[in-house]
């Protein structure tokens, strides 16, 4: 009887586990196959910046570890940082470190142009992912012809990105916001008249996210959303802004500037259409983890550029207003003209109280300009600043505005005549952009303007400050 008691009661223990077993596996949920899920990372404007690279890398690798990934560029990788402006091989540190970081897709931004055509050719063939944009010509010039568009297969996805760079660099031309003088080969067309092209590229190649990475601003973005309303997503930069918005059901992102951070866009895709979104954008400044093996090769770059010299000495901060006042003082004091005029867009930089190291000169001015003079009267000056309507720093006289009426004044507050001839000194950037109003055959110097900067530094014992200084104007 005692074993007939224990043969039944085991029995029914054992049919109530495997009873409950089945019921809990037939009440367990059923991964939807339909859904298909992607993490897009994107940075935007880095402007040559190095040191977030490692951390890029970490987050990445460990997404990648989770579901399918891209890391994509929305361009301005370069102009910003000495390390990298300066080295041997212009742009070459950045470009290794974003292979090794593993980005995918870049579309060329306006600062790719400022190295000018041979040394952007060496950075195409560098690089190891795809460079994209749809309104550039290379034409004749020895750069390889980006496509105007690249679709991604990973894992069970097909992800097409269109690239569009921005073409407000000049007036009374079509070229992006770089030195004309380097785009002299190149055809450039505004965004408006290619991108309906491609009203139907997510269809033809049968896609599952169709993505505008542009480099045309925050204001262009939303424009190309609520006119042009192809795309599933829209990833931009430029405009150096941080955008988390919708416009017209479709998202916008960009991630700030100078690799301050990473945005994180975590899609679930059903039918060919974004069913969920979440983004977050990364402040790297606060993210502590990092790949060691990178951030040695950073170090590397940084610790051979040697731009560490001390060439002077700043009493105060400066903002970038006092910088311009300080710089076209010095240009015009190395160069020995009258005047001096230098663009407000053309200081990129603040300078700190103390030591001036030969790093921050280069971080004021990025952009390998040349230095050129030019004779002008007065009245071709003020024709100049009135009908270019230009931000501008000066030194040498006193520029005022009285109802619609420009008046130059020199130092002892003598109005100059219009027919008086003067010497202007200037980086080359500023008369190739506005060549209507400087037709005269330039002197063309040896130096930069950043190294005459340097050589006026190195030549003078004074020390900086120009705090007090105020020499903007802008016709209004």
């Amino acid at each position: 009887m005692k074993f007939t008691f224990k043969y039944i009661l085991i029995s029914v223990i054992a049919f109530s586990i495997f009873s409950c077993s089945k019921e809990s596996e037939s009440t367990l949920p059923i991964p939807d196959k339909s859904i298909k899920t992607l993490t897009i990372f994107h940075i935007n404007d880095q402007h040559g910046q190095l040191n977030n690279f490692a951390k890029i890398k970490d987050i990445v690798a460990k997404e990648k570890m989770e579901t399918n990934v891209l890391l994509v560029c929305s361009g301005d990788i370069f102009s910003g940082n000495p390390v990298v402006d300066n080295h041997p091989q212009k742009g070459f540190p950045i470009i290794d470190l974003m292979n090794k970081t593993g980005f995918d897709i870049a579309v060329i931004g306006n600062h790719e142009f400022d190295y000018g055509e041979a040394i952007l050719k060496d950075r195409f063939n560098q690089s190891q992912f795809d460079w994209i944009c749809a309104n550039v010509d290379m034409n004749n010039s020895e750069i390889p012809e980006p496509a105007e568009y690249k679709t991604i297969s990973i894992d069970n996805l097909k992800v097409t990105f269109l690239g569009l760079v921005e073409t407000n660099g000049k007036d009374n031309d079509i070229i992006p916001s770089t030195h004309p003088w380097r785009v002299q080969n190149l055809t450039f067309e505004k965004y408006q008249n290619v991108i309906s092209n491609y009203a139907q590229l997510k269809e033809t190649e049968n896609s599952d996210l169709y993505v505008a990475l542009t480099h045309l601003g925050e204001s262009t973005d939303f424009n190309i959303a609520n006119n042009f309303p192809y795309f599933d997503l829209i990833i931009g930069g430029h405009s150096h802004t941080k955008v988390n918005t919708t416009i017209n059901n479709i998202p916008i992102y960009q991630a700030g500037s100078n690799l301050n951070y990473l945005g994180k866009i975590e899609l679930e895709l059903e039918d060919k259409k974004i069913k969920k979104s979440t983004y977050t954008l990364i402040d790297l400044t606060n993210y502590q983890d990092y790949d060691s093996t990178l951030k040695d090769l950073i170090n590397m770059y940084n610790v051979s550029a040697n731009l560490n010299e001390v060439i002077g000495f700043s009493e105060a901060y400066h903002n970038r207003s006092s910088v311009g006042s300080f710089y076209t003082d010095a240009l015009r004091n190395e160069m020995n003209v009258d005047i001096t005029f230098q663009n407000t867009g053309g200081v990129r930089s603040d300078l700190d109280e103390g030591d001036i190291l030969k790093s921050e000169i280069y971080s004021i001015d990025p952009f390998n300009n040349g230095s050129v003079t030019y004779t002008m009267t007065v009245a071709e000056i003020k024709n100049f600043l009135k009908g270019s309507k230009a931000s501008v720093y000066y030194s040498g006289v006193l520029i005022e505005q009285e109802n619609n009426t420009i008046i130059i004044k020199n130092k002892n507050n003598q109005v100059l005549d219009d027919s008086l001839t003067l010497t202007i000194g200037l980086n080359d950037y500023i008369p190739a952009v506005y060549d209507n109003y400087f037709t005269k055959t330039p002197t063309f110097l040896s130096n930069t303007t950043a190294e005459t900067l340097i050589n006026y530094l190195e030549n003078t014992t004074a020390p900086i400050n120009y705090t007090q200084v105020n020499s903007y104007f802008k016709y209004q």
